[in-house]
């Protein structure tokens, strides 16, 4: 069963809500002195910390258009959005690039509601701690994404830039205060909420990547003993399918740790079936609206997958089929197959391949007879195959690929890979692997950066400036706030 925060701004509203139940709980008429007395309430005054994590699946998922696992190409007449999803796979974006500033304010805009909910559960060391969770993990997006960041607390309204080894240590430091009174509760109330495995996974996530925060030495005991945490805690399985985990209904995942919850009705957001397929896919999946037939893979991505990996399932590729099982034509009245293979990112309408350019992807399941744009997959962060990759990739830089074998081999086998043998446990393979287990998971940009392969030429890109391993501070930003510090080379 799902628990569904939804939440109206203007009040402390909870929809708690099940595959059954949706609806609404106020709670506006109780005297604010008895409010925030039981666990439901409790809830409803944090459910706004929560509510801009829907806006996850447009901001931080489309980081992966930075790299070689998604790209936007100009469409004839669609996509081109004066040239911003361009810039994104090129890496040619400046200041005022929409996507990023949309980031930028996302992520500022969730720190903001975070910050605002302290003076509400004030003495309640429980909720503390859970705000102090959420507001590191958004934390820990923008060191990533923009490195030097201004931190901003409950406390401390200081807006000059830090620099991103001191946010790195912040979040660090929030993450370790907050452990100790985080709930142990995995799903139930929890699902969707930070508890002590979500603030591990953050944690084994900071750990993994702290030479590229902080330029110090790597910590990959601290990351280790993070995973170890997480996967000894028996909370947590691997689903016998991979794609159960991102199925309609995957809130019975066993493997989730952390989601974003979603409902086509009620809270709206994950909409990534009609980025990617064509138009005419709306006779695919009988679906009420049309396709917007934008994001898509290359051949270079597309081809790590290996014949009898079953993940290689999650790419749409070749002749599409109406439900009725007749041949789909685009509007050229062409046969609609999907060919990876493309030659050109900017295609007039006069190209014949504009139309079926690029691996589509269904890796969350696609909702057929959908009455709405929206679906009602819950949107992946952290999951149980994550931190066996992450603890294999840190026992790997430790020295110990014989430990990461281990980890990486009950990856591989549930999806029906070969499995490695410790000849095969390289940096170069285990990146490659992070590819094809977490492609479309927003993982991509991150892994490629600490793997050192970011700016490796790509089909449509032979060059990549090293500036780039950090989006530019939006310029309406620093026009409002002269305290903020450009980054290095925009």
């Amino acid at each position: 069963m799902k628990s569904l925060k939804l939440i109206a701004f203007s009040s402390a509203i909870l929809v708690a809500a099940s595959c059954t139940n949706l609806e609404e709980t106020v709670f506006d008429q109780i005297p604010a002195t008895d409010f925030g007395k039981t666990a439901d309430q409790i809830a409803a005054q944090l459910g706004p910390a929560y509510a801009n994590l829907r806006d996850y699946s447009w901001n931080i998922y489309n980081t992966e258009v930075t790299t070689d696992v998604i790209t936007v190409p100009t469409r004839g007449s669609d996509w081109f959005d004066g040239g911003e999803w361009l810039a994104f796979g090129r890496h040619t974006m400046n200041p005022t690039h929409g996507p990023t500033n949309g980031i930028w304010t996302w992520g500022y805009s969730g720190i903001g509601r975070v910050n605002s909910l302290f003076s509400i559960v004030k003495g309640n060391a429980v909720a503390e701690a859970e705000l102090r969770t959420v507001r590191a993990y958004y934390y820990y997006l923008m060191v990533d994404l923009f490195g030097n960041v201004p931190i901003i607390t409950e406390s401390s309204t200081d807006n000059s830039t830090k620099t991103r080894a001191e946010v790195a240590k912040f979040v660090e430091s929030e993450l370790k205060a907050a452990m100790p009174n985080l709930s142990a509760t995995n799903g139930g109330a929890y699902y969707g909420r930070a508890n002590k495995w979500v603030a591990q996974m953050i944690l084994a996530k900071l750990y993994l990547n702290w030479n590229v925060f902080t330029g110090e030495a790597a910590k990959n005991a601290e990351c280790i003993a993070a995973c170890d945490a997480v996967i000894a805690s028996n909370k947590f399985a691997f689903s016998g399918d991979f794609f159960d985990n991102f199925k309609v209904a995957n809130e019975t995942s066993t493997e989730n740790i952390f989601v974003i919850p979603y409902d086509k009705n009620k809270g709206g957001g994950m909409n990534l079936q009609m980025r990617t397929l064509h138009y005419a896919n709306k006779g695919s999946f009988n679906l009420a609206d049309t396709p917007w037939n934008g994001f898509c893979s290359l051949a270079e991505f597309y081809n790590k997958f290996g014949e009898g990996d079953a993940r290689k399932n999650m790419w749409l590729v070749g002749q599409q089929y109406a439900a009725d099982g007749s041949k789909l034509k685009d509007s050229q009245n062409q046969d609609l197959a999907f060919d990876p293979n493309f030659t050109k990112d900017f295609m007039t309408a006069a190209d014949p391949e504009y139309q079926r350019a690029g691996a589509r992807f269904k890796k969350y399941e696609i909702q057929k007879n959908n009455p709405s744009v929206n679906q009602d997959n819950d949107m992946v962060i952290f999951r149980l195959a994550d931190a066996h990759m992450t603890r294999a990739e840190a026992n790997l830089r430790a020295g110990k690929p014989g430990d990461a074998l281990v980890d990486i081999n009950r990856v591989r086998s549930r999806s029906g890979a070969k499995e490695w043998t410790v000849a095969d446990v390289t940096l170069d393979n285990v990146l490659d692997e992070r590819g094809r287990e977490f492609a479309t998971e927003a993982m991509r940009r991150q892994d490629l950066i600490r793997f050192g392969k970011f700016e490796n030429a790509t089909k449509f890109v032979t060059g990549k400036d090293l500036k780039y391993r950090l989006y530019p501070i939006p310029q309406s930003a620093i026009d409002a706030n002269p305290k903020l510090k450009q980054n290095p080379g925009y």
